[in-house]
């Protein structure tokens, strides 16, 4: 028998009870271990729960982040951070995006990418506990989709994002903006606006979604809608400054 949904109070369908369960083990603040454990145990429904949620995040950003690129993005390396499945490559594959590398902190979502051949390259890493396993000024881009969030990738992560991208070249970050995440979003927000400030990176977008995903939870959902809203933040880095004689 398939998995039925259940509908909220205010009448909106939430997804399956089984999809609704798995995103819950990993949005609820579990430790480190057992949270790597979860996303390995969900990788191989992962990409069929997401689809129930009607998930637009890794389209919206992969678009978001064609749109400010300047050039024919062929060449440029890009950086997937959380890449989980490769929802996020396939949707830059689409877009002229070819030179992708991956991490993850979960082995079986990194399987998983492995098996799609869009990524040059894969490692495990896990973003806030340990440095990303790449040089200085390395990356065209980066990429951090749907790992933003309580209880996820820490915003102190943010410098770390900076380290491994190029002068000039972007970082491409989503948050959700249900009511369980906006303190973390809040959070983001005044990190993202200090590095600003400290002439880091400059803004180039934040586009608020409102049907980001469906929610798991009715009074999470956008009155009554049955979705949460998200959000997609596109900055560049700032060249470096030319030296001065003297």
């Amino acid at each position: 028998m398939a998995a039925r949904g259940g509908a909220g109070r205010g009448g909106a369908m939430l997804p399956p009870a089984g999809v609704r369960e798995r995103v819950r083990a990993v949005h609820g603040g579990a430790a480190l271990p057992e949270l790597l454990r979860r996303y390995d145990g969900w990788a191989g429904r992962y990409e069929q729960d997401v689809a129930a949620l009607e998930y637009r995040a890794p389209h919206l950003a992969a678009a978001s982040l064609a749109f400010a690129f300047p050039a024919p993005p062929a060449g440029a390396r890009v950086l997937d951070v959380g890449c989980g499945t490769g929802l996020v490559a396939r949707e830059l594959q689409r877009r002229g995006f070819g030179c992708l590398h991956g991490v993850d902190g979960s082995a079986g979502m990194l399987e998983r990418a492995r098996g799609t051949g869009l990524y040059r390259q894969l490692q495990r890493c896990v973003l806030g506990r340990e440095p990303l396993p790449g040089p200085a000024e390395h990356y065209d881009a980066v990429t951090v989709v749907g790992a933003l969030g309580e209880g996820q990738v820490p915003c102190s992560a943010l410098p770390e994002l900076l380290r491994v991208t190029k002068p000039g070249g972007f970082l491409c970050l989503t948050t959700r903006s249900n009511p369980s995440n906006l303190r973390y979003k809040a959070e983001l927000e005044a990190a993202l606006q200090r590095l600003e400030q400290q002439g880091a990176w400059q803004k180039v977008l934040a586009q608020e979604v409102e049907r980001w995903e469906r929610a798991t939870e009715e009074e999470e959902s956008v009155q009554g809608t049955g979705y949460i809203s998200g959000v997609v933040y596109i900055y560049r880095k700032c060249p470096v400054p030319p030296l001065e004689e003297g």
